[in-house]
């Protein structure tokens, strides 16, 4: 039972990268079908996908088209409700579906101050009030988590869940521009950083296709 999914350029596309962890992260089998941004190629491929216009996209292997990342992760988790996509325990369940509804809609202002590039590592990348703002935000979220679900590991809301996929390329940023957090998060971070499908998918991404243009920045590199 194999899912098909529909991805971007691995070092830049953090919603990509959110969606195939939710199947390699689980034991979930899958098989990618890449497609460069800011080209043709990706409406292309998603013309097979209908009504889909953004990667990723899951197609379920009995035909279902599956847009959205939230959507997948929910699919998944129905689909194999043994796979450990959210918590078993209601409580942390629930925090763990805050989470990544809260990442999904927000942070836009370190998203665009910080796009996710997995090839690059930079000394200061100057970031703004609202970068900052961010950061507190994702901080506070991250504590509250843990303390809430009483989670001792290095995971949110116990064992690692969707709601640790979706903050992955959050954790890839903090690291590639060298952006401030305390020591709590850093640690949270490097687990990100440590866990094998995540360098599964930099080793890639450091060799799928050239570099963009778009997410090249002038901060000053290390």
């Amino acid at each position: 039972m194999t899912y098909d999914l529909v991805i971007g350029d691995r070092a830049y596309s953090s919603w990509s990268l959110r969606g195939w962890f939710l199947c390699d992260a689980f034991g979930i089998p899958v098989k990618t079908h890449s497609a460069r941004l800011y080209t043709d190629e990706l409406p292309d491929l998603l013309k097979s996908y209908f009504p889909a216009k953004t990667a990723p996209t899951m197609r379920t292997p009995d035909g279902t088209v599956v847009p959205e990342t939230i959507a997948i992760a929910e699919e998944l988790a129905t689909r194999h409700p043994d796979a450990g996509i959210w918590p078993s325990d209601p409580h942390a369940r629930a925090t763990a579906r805050v989470l990544a509804a809260e990442m999904h809609a927000g942070f836009t202002s370190l998203r665009s101050h910080c796009p996710m590039n997995l090839r690059v590592s930079y000394t200061d990348c100057k970031p703004t009030p609202e970068v900052l703002a961010d950061l507190k935000r994702l901080e506070t979220l991250w504590s509250w988590a843990r303390q809430t679900t009483g989670a001792t590991g290095p995971w949110l809301c116990g064992a690692y869940s969707a709601a640790d996929a979706f903050f992955a390329p959050v954790a890839a940023r903090i690291a590639a521009y060298n952006l401030p957090v305390g020591p709590e998060a850093m640690v949270y971070v490097n687990a990100h950083l440590a866990h094998p499908s995540f360098r599964r998918w930099r080793a890639m991404g450091m060799v799928d296709g050239a570099d963009q243009e778009f997410y090249r920045r002038d901060y000053p590199r290390r």
